[in-house]
Order: C-alpha cells, then structure tokens, then sequence
C-alpha cells in the first residue's frame, strides 16, 4: 500500500489532499498542530477539520507535530518512510508576517528545509510536493501594463492573456515577508530536486479555495468573503478601487493536479497552479456572485490603501501545467466554487 504524509493537513488544501488519496487506497498520516488557531485566533481554528477527517476516511491517522521541530520531524520521517511528502503547512498571511516575522520564517522557510532534509535522508525516493505561492513573484506581475474596465483590471497586452507564467521574476519586487519566507522555501525545494536529484516540485498557487476554507480576514478571500455576506457583516476593501482580479482553484482540483505528479514526477519543477482565465474575478465581481446565491446585498468599506505587494491583476497562466500533465485541468468552474464555498458556509453556520 502507498504512503502518503501530509503537512498542514487540517488546512484547506491538506485536508483535500487526504480525503483524495485516501479515497484511492492509499496509507494517509497528517501533520497539524492548528497553529492557524494561534496565528488568526478562534475563527482560524481547525480542529473541526480534523475530527472531519478522523471520522470520513478510512486509513487516515493524525499527528500533533510542529514541524519547527527538527528532531521530531526527522523522526516521523524515519519512522514513516513516506512514498509522497505533500507540504502544504504555512503561516500564509502577509500582515501576520510583519508582526511575527520570526514566526513567520521558522514555519514557512525552516518548516520545509526540516522536512526536505528528513525526507533526504529517510524516504529520497519519495515524491516532494511543496504548496508555494504567487507571492514568490512579489508585486512583479504589477509591471505589466493594465487596462481598467467596469469591475475589474486586466492585462492590455494580448501576449499577456492567458496570464502569468513560470518565467515571471522572483527578485528586485517588494513581496511582504511571508512572500520571502515563501521564496526561501520554493527555492530550497527547487535545489533539493536539481541538487540531490530528488522528486520535487513547486506549486505556486493563485487563489486556493473551497468550502473546507476557515478564511479568515488576513487569509481566504472567497471563504471569509463569503461568511461575511452570510453573517451580515462589513467587508473591507483594500484598494485598487476593489478592481484587483484573482484566478480561483478549487482545492480538489488542486489534489488532481498532485495525483499526476506523483504519477509521473520531474526533478525541481515549478508550476503556476491557479483557476486561469476561466475562473478569475475581481472582489467588486465576487460581491455580485454571492449575493446572486444568497439573496444579500454585500456590505462593505473601502480603506484607499492597498495592501504592501498586493497583486492589481493575478491569472495564473496554466500552459505548463497542461502540457506536462495533460490528462489534468481545471473541472470545478467559478460558479461552482462559490455554490459549494455558500453552501459550506451555511452547514458550519448552523451547528
């Protein structure tokens, strides 16, 4: 039986990746101390998630580990000898970043060099799956020329359409921290796998969602957008006239995409792994679509200062990602991710 470990695997993305490969017949061990809950306090709180978890899949087992904790993250290593490492713990919030810098660095670039070294020396035949960020590219995708139109931005040039690509520049941008710990983690996992010769790659995801999202004000736009409207409370907009445009991936198509890696893998890849084109929207246009679905008008202010390396227009241009993998695209469409994301919301809501 294959074996599969997960970090941050209460999160939104960990938490899908178990439930996939469970559902496969795999071996399934997860990692999570719910340090969410201790970066965005009770409404980041994913226990709820885990006791999800425990109770649906079958060969699903959990671990309460830090993995700032390099004896003990060598430890499960050794002890596990995974087939496939999925590394989706982080701390994934800009503003926290500049108020828990260390915090910060120890989780998103420490975190992964423990488990990139442990697999190294425990499991160098598994498969590293590292769930990087957009952010890597700092507030580069800025310079490209934009064009404003009713609700949203959007790329002026044609050869700018499909969106953003691996080749965008990673230095010489203003990231926030976290996009820095973000860079340091990336590209460690891109010199495991051309170093080492390890099986290693980097998704560099747009706007990761899903109804399994704890979104909270300071990370998941669509979630916490979404419970805001169901609650009747205020959304803040942070400027750009709420024009800025992001591409949404619905995290079971995230998992997808992983499944094919780890069927056929490559040596320090990086992908730009978003919803594309298809299912990008502005905030002011994500207002529209839950209000359509629930039948409340959102209520929002608008704070005339953007956040610092904020993205204007963000579309992950997913050309690499098909070629490569051509048996996976994108199959949850942006109205069914805001169904699912309301619908969630409201089962949560109720209990």
């Amino acid at each position: 039986m294959n074996k599969l470990l997960v970090t941050g695997s209460s999160g939104l993305i960990g938490s899908e990746v178990v439930t996939h490969f469970d559902a496969l017949g795999w071996e399934v061990h997860g990692v999570d101390n719910n340090l969410r809950a201790d970066f965005f306090g009770p409404a980041g709180d994913t226990e709820w998630n885990r006791r999800r978890l425990e109770a649906t899949c079958r060969r699903f087992r959990h671990h309460p580990l830090d993995i700032r904790d390099r004896a003990r993250v060598l430890e499960c290593l050794e002890t596990l000898r995974p087939d496939l490492v999925v590394h989706t713990a982080a701390q994934p919030s800009h503003d926290l970043a500049a108020k828990r810098p260390f915090d910060d660095f120890d989780v998103n670039a420490g975190g992964t060099l423990n488990l990139l070294e442990a697999t190294r020396r425990f499991a160098p035949e598994a498969v590293f799956v590292h769930l990087s960020t957009n952010k890597v590219y700092g507030d580069s995708p800025n310079e490209l020329p934009l064009r404003e139109l009713e609700k949203r931005w959007d790329y002026a040039r044609p050869e700018d359409f499909n969106g953003i690509r691996e080749t965008q520049r990673i230095d010489r941008s203003k990231h926030s921290l976290f996009g820095a710990s973000k860079v340091a983690a990336d590209v460690m996992v891109q010199e495991y796998g051309r170093y080492f010769g390890m099986k290693t790659c980097c998704l560099r995801g747009g706007c990761l969602t899903g109804p399994n999202h704890s979104g909270v004000e300071l990370h998941g736009f669509l979630s916490y957008l979404v419970k805001v409207n169901l609650t009747g409370g205020t959304y803040r907009v942070f400027g750009y006239k709420g024009k800025q445009v992001r591409d949404n991936i619905h995290s079971h198509d995230v998992a997808r995409f992983i499944e094919e890696f780890a069927r056929a893998p490559r040596c320090g890849e990086v992908y730009n792994l978003g919803g594309g084109r298809g299912n990008s929207c502005s905030i002011l246009e994500a207002f529209d679509h839950v209000a359509a679905l629930t039948g409340r008008a959102m209520r929002f202010e608008y704070v005339d200062q953007a956040r610092e390396g904020d993205h204007i227009c963000y579309i992950s241009d997913l050309t690499k990602c098909r070629t490569h993998y051509p048996a996976w695209d994108i199959t949850k469409s942006l109205a069914t991710i805001f169904e699912e994301t309301v619908a969630g919301w409201r089962r949560r809501l109720a209990e």
